[in-house]
């Protein structure tokens, strides 16, 4: 399996699901629309998305079943990305090598656009829910895996502790605590997802969630390390902005050397956490070392 063309062919489905799940719901005022679609679309690797689509094929579920879910997932990825660069919030003026949502729309749109896009992500989930032959017990624990990932326990609970962490010693601890949930927790989900609309074994989702919980968290430390060596050309972003933000991270708890060995533990624990999986679970294998390896190459 070729991850490169594996992840086009995916972007491709995700887009264009996206695009019809949006065309079939009334068209919001016009300028929220051009807010949400900038941001929606502005090519994201729909890393999330993904591996819900690799989760589910992982336990043989075919990926029109999961597609729903995983389309929300990339919504309200979208969502947190626009208020996370909003000036209250990281204050930055650059997202994926573009204008933040702000920069272009103005404050008040781009707070709107992500309300719109988290509202939107629970709508599209319920009506993949209610429709024919769904399992509906597995999609209501699919949209319980999302609320939790994205709330006040995960994502928006890890955005607060990121924040308020800004201006304190950033020990492992503490640094633990904010990624496993303001990033980790939502990749955790995606791939939870996949195993429950998939109609994953109980021994299935233990593993996967293992894995769902490593790929997480090493997710967040590789993003760490970019910050510092990725430049903007690999990052969207503008290098340094963590160390101007004082924020809690990896390479200042730790140091560089430790968070890279630590970034290549947690692929190891991905990987052990599929070893039972059959060659369905490639995707996954290949998505873990992309994460990681994206940051710490095989030969550091």
């Amino acid at each position: 399996m070729k991850l490169e063309q594996y992840l086009e062919r995916r972007c491709a489905l995700i887009d264009r699901t996206l695009q019809q799940l949006l065309a079939d719901h009334e068209a919001p005022p016009k300028n929220l629309g051009k807010a949400m679609h900038y941001s929606l679309f502005s090519g994201g690797k729909r890393i999330r998305p993904i591996l819900a689509l690799a989760s589910g094929e992982a336990v043989g579920a075919r990926p029109q079943r999961i597609l729903p879910f995983a389309c929300a997932l990339e919504m309200i990825h979208s969502y947190s990305l626009v208020h996370d660069d909003l000036p209250a919030m990281d204050d930055d003026d650059l997202r994926r090598g573009k204008p933040t949502n702000h920069v272009v729309f103005g404050e008040a749109m781009a707070i709107l656009a992500g309300d719109g896009l988290l509202t939107e992500a629970f709508r599209i989930m319920a009506q993949a829910a209610l429709k024919r032959g769904q399992d509906r017990t597995a999609a209501l624990q699919a949209i319980w895996e999302v609320a939790a990932g994205a709330g006040m326990a995960g994502m928006v609970g890890g955005q607060v502790a990121d924040i308020e962490a800004e201006h304190q010693k950033p020990t492992r601890k503490r640094v633990e605590y904010i990624h496993t949930r303001k990033t980790g927790a939502l990749l955790r989900a995606s791939v939870r997802v996949g195993a429950r609309v998939g109609g994953a074994s109980a021994k299935q989702y233990a593993r996967l969630d293992r894995y769902g919980t490593a790929v997480g968290l090493a997710f967040q430390v590789t993003d760490d390390i970019l910050d510092i060596e990725g430049g903007t050309a690999k990052t969207g972003k503008r290098v340094g902005r963590d160390a101007e933000l004082n924020k809690a991270t990896y390479p200042v708890a730790l140091g560089m050397k430790k968070t890279k060995r630590y970034a290549r533990e947690l692929l190891d624990e991905a990987l052990t956490a599929l070893q039972a999986f059959s060659p369905k679970a490639e995707p996954l294998r290949q998505l873990a070392r992309f994460v990681v390896e994206r940051a710490v190459p095989s030969e550091t």
